[in-house]
Parts: C-alpha cells; structure tokens; sequence
C-alpha cells in the first residue's frame, strides 16, 4: 500500500526537476556531438537512447511521488504538466536522433549544426532556472535569454526549410530534412515552454 506523506517534499520534487534539467542538457549535447560526427558510429545514438529513457525514469518517479505525497510544495497540476515538459524535451531529442539513422542521411545539414547548438544553450539555460528555483527569485534573465533562444531557432528553422525547398530537386531529401529540422524546432520549443510553466510557477509562490 502506497504510503502519504503530509510534508511537502521540497528536496524530492525540485531535486528531481534538476536531474531533468541536467538529463536534457546531456541528451542536447549528446545530440550536437552526433551532428557533428555524423555518420561515424561513436556510440553517441545509443547513449541518446539511454537518455531518452533516463527522462522517461525521472518522470515515473515525479509522478509516483506525486500520487503518495499529499502536501506538495508547489500545485500538483504544476508539478506534473513541467514533469510531461521536461519530458518532451529530451523525447524530440532523441526522436531527431532516430530519425538521422532512419533516413540514411549521408551527412548533416548547416542548419542543423545551427539548431543543435541554440538547443544545447536552451537546455543549459533551462537547467540554470531549475537549479535555481527553490527560492522563487532572481529568475528573469534565464526567461529573457530562453524565449530568445527560441526565436533564435525559428528564425534558423525556418530558413532551412527555405532552403530545403529552393535549392533541392530530390523531394525525399526534402522531406527526411524537414522532419529532422521539425524534431529539433520542436526541441527548442518545448523548453520555451517549460520555462513558461516555471515561470507560472514562480509567480503563484514568489
């Protein structure tokens, strides 16, 4: 029997959002070292996978703790939807892993090296305000340099996939390299919208 807890665990629960946080940026740069490697076989799409299901492990635990703690020291709804976030972050991570050895691609793109890199600063980003976010202040400059990091990345995605359709005549290139650009896009969007989740939290507790 599932036992409850009626201390809120602060410790347990911002502790485990900064194993996310520090999970994700590892799978980010695993990631970016992967691009730029590509195709050599160094290991690094395994490790990815390892990753992947690394952020699957700490969100079972999140939400197992969740239903056995009775006070939370920040909203339960809170909780789980940056748990789902963080999660998604490292699942697009490793989905655009996949894909470049699914697709055979012979070698990558210099848009992709691009977004790699704006997602390796967000992830890094993002691990700072989970670092910091026991105490709810002083936060702002990781917002302001997360949401222009994602601007960044649009900005960077959507040129590629000008280019991908200016300058190519193969429509199976274009189309396994705009999934590719898709995954890594949705990457970077998705710890924007983690800290968009943080940064509510923040304003309900400050």
């Amino acid at each position: 029997m599932a036992r409850f807890s009626l201390v809120p665990k602060d410790r347990v629960f911002f502790d485990l959002f900064a194993e996310a946080g520090h999970n994700n940026l590892r799978a980010s740069k695993l990631l970016h070292d992967m691009f730029q490697e590509w195709p050599e076989d160094t290991g690094l799409a395994r490790d990815l996978l390892k990753a992947e299901q690394e952020g699957d492990r700490i969100t079972h635990d999140i939400v197992q703790r969740l239903n056995t703690t009775f006070v939370t020291p920040i909203d339960r709804e809170d909780i789980y939807g940056l748990a789902t976030q963080m999660d998604d972050v490292v699942d697009h991570i490793e989905e655009a892993a996949d894909f470049m050895g699914l697709y055979k691609i012979e070698a990558p793109m210099d848009q992709s090296l691009a977004l790699t890199e704006v997602l390796v600063n967000s992830c890094e980003q993002l691990y700072g305000l989970l670092q910091n976010l026991r105490g709810f202040k002083d936060l702002d400059h990781y917002w302001i340099e997360i949401h222009r990091l994602e601007n960044e990345g649009d900005r960077i995605y959507r040129d590629a996939v000008a280019a991908l359709f200016a300058d190519r005549v193969d429509p199976m290139f274009v189309i396994r390299w705009r999934d590719i650009f898709l995954r890594l896009e949705r990457a970077i969007d998705a710890t924007e919208t983690a800290a968009n989740v943080l940064e509510g939290i923040v304003i309900k507790n400050a």
